[in-house]
């Protein structure tokens, strides 16, 4: 996608799974990858994987917990002060199954997966717009054709399922929505946004599911490894423009239409409201 000797990356969630494998290989293409996460001592080996990569620029790693907006404004903070221009934006990350309220007092799957990447892009947009042309990419789930909508009370709320799987499917459909309406919103500004289903894959993003539901999630599944479920990612970060549709949700690296509701611009629109509006203070918004 982009011509530059060594384009920025910026990461978030690859200490494993997919995440790990698109950093890696974007580093191994010429990046300069910055992994985004909570743990240092996790994101070290990948960190040491691509050092020994013939070539590899450096990378780095930024301290960011997702559920804490706070969190979230001093990672972007501190990729700001480095002074670098941003070309990618990989917004990986995510749980399933984990219950409660995040640090910021969302329930824990939509404040994880959807508000505090919003957020980190919203304050990471001007310099990917400065940086153009720019991708934004983000990673969500076929899971979201099973969520029946988005009840804004009970995104408010601790998680309701004993499993936390529908709240996860809320939370993959607050990305697609998401993607969509960015793409809308950078329509011409040299910043494209793309969302993708990776294929259900087997990574520690399912590591709060109960040990004995994830058998089963398995085989109803079909859970693919974590090099073949970054394809997609990679394909919507690397490939050229005229290969891809602005706004489009790749599954498995093909092009479908998400589903009926993730297609609903007014509700896209009314997410991106909330969101914007929680992220600013969400005790003032509730």
């Amino acid at each position: 996608m982009n011509t530059l000797a060594n384009p920025v990356t910026l990461i978030t969630g690859a200490s494993s799974g997919i995440g790990r494998v698109t950093a890696v290989e974007l580093a191994r293409q010429g990046h300069r990858v910055v992994l985004a996460g909570r743990s240092a001592d996790k994101h070290q080996p990948v960190l040491d994987e691509i050092a020994a990569l013939p070539g590899a620029p450096h990378a780095r790693w930024l301290e960011l917990e997702l559920g804490d907006l706070a969190s979230v404004a001093a990672c972007a903070q501190a990729f700001l002060a480095l002074g670098w221009p941003l070309h990618t934006l990989i917004l990986n990350a995510g749980l399933a199954g984990q219950r409660g309220l995040s640090a910021s007092g969302f329930e824990m799957a939509f404040g994880v997966n959807h508000l505090g990447h919003f957020a980190l892009t919203q304050a990471l947009l001007p310099c990917l717009q400065a940086s153009a042309p720019a991708r934004v990419v983000t990673v969500a789930s076929k899971m979201h054709f099973r969520a029946s909508g988005l009840d804004w009370a009970a995104l408010q709320r601790p998680t309701a399922s004993l499993t936390g799987v529908p709240e996860y499917n809320v939370s993959k459909l607050a990305n697609v929505l998401f993607a969509t309406e960015l793409a809308r919103r950078l329509a011409g500004s040299g910043v494209e946004s793309y969302v993708v289903h990776p294929g259900v894959v087997a990574t520690e993003v399912w590591r709060h599911v109960p040990k004995l539901v994830r058998p089963l999630l398995r085989l109803m599944w079909g859970m693919i490894t974590p090099e073949e479920g970054a394809r997609s990612t990679l394909k919507c970060a690397t490939a050229p423009s005229t290969e891809l549709q602005p706004g489009g949700y790749y599954d498995r690296e093909r092009l479908k239409p998400p589903s009926a509701l993730a297609q609903d611009v007014a509700l896209a629109q009314a997410l991106w409201a909330r969101s914007e509006a929680w992220c600013k203070g969400p005790q003032s918004s509730r």
